[in-house]
């Protein structure tokens, strides 16, 4: 039976493996497409957003604004594409951060204390920054733009780490 059970394993682990693309690839479409839209409204609604952003304090409001847009609207078309990913998701992790000090400031820090109903969960730039992280460190999975650079360029892919060794040996 122990040997059934090890081939079960081995044949689901080596399915997660060959899914291993997918992960990378579906955050993101999904996060790049929302940074699209985000920046879309942004440079659609442009007075509005340096409305806003002069209503939160932000220095420069116009120039933040025009950044900002752009950053989010581009930055979005770029991790679907997944050109730059770790860069861009640089990039637009630092304008969550300045979202979680200034326009979801209140949200944050309830969700921080435990105070109410709000969690971390419920606080989008927390969200957004976590998938935004684990793109800057894991990168763009296989099927992007940067990895079809890096096979042209010929830069070696990172090493994997070995499989862990089977119980008794």
């Amino acid at each position: 039976m122990p040997a059934v059970i090890s081939r079960a394993c081995a044949w689901g682990l080596g399915l997660l493996q060959r899914l291993g693309f997918l992960p990378p690839l579906l955050t993101r479409l999904v996060i790049g497409y929302a940074f699209f839209l985000t920046g879309r409204g942004k440079l659609q609604n442009f007075e509005n957003t340096v409305t806003f952003f002069t209503d939160l304090g932000i220095p420069m409001p116009e120039l933040n604004a025009a950044f900002v847009s752009r950053l989010e609207y581009y930055g979005g078309l770029l991790l679907i594409a997944g050109l730059l990913t770790r860069v861009v998701a640089a990039l637009l992790g630092s304008t969550m951060i300045v979202a979680l000090l200034t326009a979801d400031k209140e949200n944050f820090l309830k969700a921080l204390s435990g105070a109410g109903e709000v969690g971390l969960t419920d606080v989008t730039p927390v969200v957004f920054g976590m998938f935004l992280l684990w793109l800057m460190v894991y990168g763009p999975g296989a099927l992007s733009l940067d990895a079809l650079l890096a096979r042209w360029l010929g830069i070696p892919r990172p090493k994997e780490q070995p499989p862990a060794p089977a119980a008794g040996a």
